[in-house]
Order: C-alpha cells, then structure tokens, then sequence
C-alpha cells in the first residue's frame, strides 16, 4: 500500500492586507493634522502656496505614471520570457545584460541629465518603454539583450532623473526648502502603491491566458506615450547651462573632494546592492525545499510595508523633537543588516521569512525619503544626477558578479550572497555614523529658509 503525501499551499491571511492598507491610510491622513502643528506643509495643506501645492501635485502624478510602467515590465518580465519557454540559463542571461548595462550607464546617463536637462533624460525614459513594448509585440520571439538593454537603462533613468528634475524645479521655483521632505517620502509611498496595482492590472490584463500573452506589452505602450505627452507638455526645461568642462571641473572639486559625499554615496550603494540582492533570492529562499507558497500575494505584503516605513520619515524627522536623519540611518542600517542575517543563518518558517521581509521593506521605505535628504543637504543640485549615477555604478558591478556567480556558475551559494549585503548594511552604516562625526556645515542649508 502506497503512501500518499498530502501537500498544501502556504497561503498569507488576508488580514495582514487590510492591516497594512488600514496602518497606511491612517498614517497617511492622519499626519497633515500634526505637521499643521509643526509649520510643515502637505498635499492636504491648503494655508500654502497654491503654486508649491500645483508643483507637487503635478510631479507626484506624473511620477505615480512612471512607477506603474516601471511596475509592469518588474511583474511581466519574467512571466513573458516564461511564456516563449526561456528558461533558468536565458533569464539569468537577461539578467546578466540588464546589470551590465546599467554598470555602465548609469554614470554616463546621470552626468547627461545633469548636462542637457532631465526633462530629456525622462523623455528617453518614455521612448525607452515604448520601444521596449513595441519590440515585444511585433517579433516572435524578442531578443532578451535588446529588451534587457532598453529596460536597463530606463530603470536606470528611473532612479535619479525623476528626483533630480524635481529638486531643481523646486529651488528654481523659489518654494521653501523644508517642503522637500514631505514630496520625498510621498515619492516613496507613491511608487510603492503603483508598483502593487501593476501587479493587479498586469494581473488582470493576462487573466486566465497564459501564453505569449502581449496584452500588458500594449499597456506599457499606452502608458509610455501618456507619460510623453505629459512630460512634454506639463514640465519646463532645465538644460544645464555649463560645459562640459565646467561641469568636469565642479564635479570633481564637489564630489570627489568632498568626503561627506563619499560617504554618503557608499551609503547608497551599498543599500542599491542589498535591495538587488534581496529581490534576486526572496523568491528561491521562500520556496526552498519544495515549499509551495503564492509569491504572488506575499509581493503586495512588502511593498504595503515599505509604504509603511515611508510614513514614518516625517513623524520622526518633523517637529521639535525630531532625530538628527544621521542617527536614524545608523539605527536603520543596522536593522536591515540584522534581519538579512538572520535569513542568510536559517531560512526558517515561511510565516517568520515573510514577517522578515516586511520588516526589511519597512526599513527600507524609511530609509530611501532619508537619503534624499541627506543629499539636498550635501549635493549641489547642479551635480545630483551626476552624483547618484556614479553611486549606482559599484552596486550594479556587485550584483552583476553576484548573478555570474552565483546564479550562472554557482559558485556562492544564497546565504553567502545575503552575508554580502549584511556587510554592506554594516558598512552604511558606519558611513553614516563617520558622516555624523564630519560636523560640518552642509552644503545646502536644510534650515535657511
């Protein structure tokens, strides 16, 4: 007599959802009524300038835009190249494009936006994502180094050109400085709730079909041209009016002379590293051992608590009792580097790795609105694409050797490569600590205005 083995479907409680949605929304609805307290102005703030409310209004919805079609391609990527049957060696390939690309880009592109405008820059990003859709639809079977390319080098866009446009738009517009933060962490909240309704629209877009389904490819068009028009229409120029050599010249006297900078760059990075390194493995150290979970539902979940985390920048660096972000970012540091380590010791129970998990999007959903601070505090806004560009660069490189490695030859295993990212959480960390202890004055003065 045979035995049989019943297997079941881990599955999340559908509770966690509407917690995190409830937690989101009072935060998010319950925070303009204490920083009215404070003198701090919101989107729900109506005492404001009505110019700075339009500004920002106008900046977060055609972010919002952005991150749903950055969403679609994150969520259908990969089910598209399963679709045309690639399997593991191509999608680590795709991968392996889409890293080296970037690697290289991304200084290239960010000293670019910094040159000729970040209006063109993010208009590339639109014409990116076009081409990426049209691309998939009109050929059989899309080449993965043509598609990995594009969408490289859009994500790369992403990360520094929507922020840098809107920083410099905002001190050209003469708005109040201090308003900054609250559009910082707003970005963050943002785009994290649009990546979660791509998932639901790329969801609902492929349905019950399966195959070579190019349905959220003509989305992805739609969108990309709404995204252009929008730009096109909605945002002003801002062409640098430097030379090249000028801009060389500032670049180097500013950030590579500066070490507040340093620091402050191996910070990002070493946070851009952890993040590609916990997206690559969350999935496999989910199902190891043959476990069978709905990955599909547990995506939702982290984002959620990266919105989360986003709302507590302001609670935490707003008002007279607010924390130095320096001391907040040591403590957030540490914390990410804690909760990989732990992951990288023992994958554990799916409940405690999904609990694990959120709490590291927590963390990161406060530490991104922290590090925009801290660079309008450092970085002169002329050199800021420039600057987050170069940083991405080592982290790219990192990751890129990471997936050769590890993904391809497998030579490191999975919690050798977490064990990088604790070292490099550590690493952040004291950087913010060292830039802490430099006690100079920054370069932009937060409180001047």
């Amino acid at each position: 007599m045979g035995v049989v083995i019943e297997s079941s479907v881990w599955e999340l409680n559908p509770s966690i959802f509407i917690f995190l949605f409830v937690c989101c929304c009072f935060s998010f609805f319950l925070y303009p009524h204490s920083s009215n307290l404070n003198r701090t102005s919101t989107i729900f703030d109506h005492g404001i300038s009505s110019s700075f409310l339009r500004f920002q209004r106008n900046f977060l919805f055609l972010y919002s835009l952005a991150s749903v079609v950055e969403g679609l391609w994150s969520v259908f990527g990969e089910f598209e190249l399963a679709s045309y049957g690639f399997g593991r060696e191509k999608m680590i390939k795709s991968l392996s494009y889409g890293y080296t690309t970037a690697l290289f880009a991304a200084p290239f592109l960010g000293m670019l936006s910094d040159l000729i405008g970040h209006k063109k820059v993010c208009l590339i990003f639109c014409i990116l994502h076009f081409f990426a859709g049209v691309w998939s639809k009109i050929m059989q079977q899309p080449s993965i180094f043509v598609t990995s390319i594009c969408l490289s080098m859009a994500n790369t866009i992403f990360s520094f050109s929507f922020e840098s446009w809107m920083v410099t738009q905002h001190e050209k517009q003469g708005h109040r400085l201090d308003s900054l933060k609250d559009t910082y962490w707003l970005m963050t909240f943002f785009e994290s709730a649009c990546f979660i309704a791509s998932q639901m629209f790329a969801n609902w877009l492929i349905g019950n079909n399966m195959q070579k389904n190019t349905a959220p490819s003509s989305a992805i068009i739609f969108l990309a041209i709404i995204c252009f028009i929008f730009l096109t229409r909605g945002w002003t120029e801002t062409s640098g009016t430097t030379s090249l050599k000028e801009y060389s010249l500032s670049f180097y006297a500013y950030i590579f002379g500066d070490k507040r900078i340093w620091l402050l760059a191996w910070a990002q990075t070493s946070l851009h590293f952890s993040i590609g390194i916990f997206w690559l493995l969350w999935a496999p150290t989910v199902v190891a051992d043959g476990r069978e979970v709905q990955l599909g539902l547990i995506y939702p979940c982290l984002l959620g608590s990266r919105m989360l985390g986003s709302t507590v920048f302001p609670c935490l660096t707003s008002g007279p009792s607010s924390l130095r972000i320096e001391d907040c970012l040591v403590f957030a540091y540490i914390t990410l580097a804690i909760l990989l380590s732990i992951v990288a010791y023992d994958y554990q129970e799916i409940g405690v790795l999904v609990t694990l998990f959120s709490l590291f999007h927590a963390c990161v959903g406060f530490i991104l609105p922290s590090l925009a601070r801290l660079r309008t505090m450092y970085v002169p806004n002329e050199l800021r694409g420039g600057m987050m560009g170069l940083s991405l660069a080592p982290a790219n490189a990192a990751i890129l050797l990471s997936v050769v490695q590890g993904g391809y030859y497998r030579n490191i295993g999975n919690a050798a490569l977490m064990v990088f990212g604790v070292f490099g959480l550590l690493l952040a960390a004291g950087c913010m600590h060292a830039l802490k202890q430099c006690g100079k004055q920054p370069y932009n003065n937060w409180h001047k205005q």
